[in-house]
């Protein structure tokens, strides 16, 4: 029986492969790709201890740290998905997507999640050519010019407020009349003399030549088209979390996010923990995944170590 089973390859899984490599925990890292939603970004200005890198050799070099301390102790299964877990008197049984199993006395869950994507005219071919995902990754990419951000949650504000820093103007649509954003955050974002709020406009097209120039929407009130012109277009509608293959053992919230004790990531069921974007958190970022999982990490390590 292992020890630990860690699923997803993302900066979380892989800091907390590493260290449980270290502690020479007996480990299977089971991961689909590397990198996380992160791989997408043509550069990532925000990973600390590096100034700049590419999605693609972020993605790399997890993929290389973990496959340093490969070993007796660590096993990495890659493109591979979780298809359940299922508890059992002295553990948990893992199902994966080859229908292969192997036992484990601790789970740690860092699956992370997908974007909701865009579903209008353009936004697939614009995806990284202007539209993007991720303001964090690629927001300094658009400094001095003109913005669009689509979503009129708490993650649309902050996102409005970051790109507020660097870029010419903000503009946010938002499909509906009511924000759903906490109105001190909406009050506080619309109060910046760079900032737009439009209500009621739902997107129809993403257009451009070889990179983005700007976006078509419909008044919902009055069913005019209209368009805006922009140098990029930041998504924040959503995230569905990647835990289907859990969902019926562990507790979670009305989106599907684990619930977790945010002093050691345990989740409901004992044995098993989570970490990043997969989880009940406020902030989604690659930083804070890898710092979560390393916590769940030393958690899991004093439960099989010491008690």
């Amino acid at each position: 029986m292992l020890d630990l089973i860690i699923i997803g390859g993302g900066p979380g899984g892989a800091a907390a492969g590493v260290y449980a490599a270290r502690k020479q925990l007996k480990t299977e890292l089971v991961t689909k790709e590397w990198g996380g939603q992160s791989v997408v970004s043509p550069d990532i200005q925000n990973w600390i201890g590096t100034v700049s890198i590419s999605g693609n050799d972020f993605s790399e070099a997890l993929k290389k740290h973990l496959e340093a301390y490969k070993g007796d102790t660590l096993t990495i299964t890659p493109n591979s998905l979780v298809a359940k877990v299922e508890k059992k008197d002295d553990g948990f049984a893992i199902t994966l997507d080859n229908g292969s199993t192997r036992e484990t006395k601790a789970v740690l869950v860092t699956s992370g999640s997908t974007r909701r994507k865009l579903a209008v005219k353009g936004a697939d071919i614009f995806e990284q050519k202007g539209l993007t995902y991720c303001a964090s990754c690629d927001g300094p990419l658009f400094s001095g010019q003109d913005v669009v951000v689509i979503g009129g949650g708490n993650a649309g504000f902050e996102t409005a407020a970051q790109l507020l820093a660097y870029t010419k103007s903000v503009t946010l649509l938002n499909r509906s009349a009511e924000f759903k954003a906490d109105p001190i955050t909406t009050e506080k974002v619309l109060a910046n003399s760079h900032m737009t709020a439009i209500r009621n406009a739902e997107p129809t097209e993403v257009f451009g030549d070889t990179f983005v120039t700007g976006i078509r929407y419909k008044d919902t009130a009055t069913g005019e088209e209209k368009e805006l012109a922009a140098g990029g277009v930041f998504v924040e509608i959503g995230l569905v979390p990647n835990t289907g293959f859990i969902s019926d053992l562990v507790e979670a919230d009305e989106y599907q996010r684990i619930k977790i004790d945010p002093w050691t990531q345990a989740t409901s069921v004992p044995g098993i923990w989570a970490a990043g974007d997969c989880t009940n958190i406020k902030y989604h970022q690659n930083n804070i995944s890898a710092g979560d999982a390393v916590k769940a990490l030393e958690d899991i390590y004093v439960n099989l170590r010491t008690r």
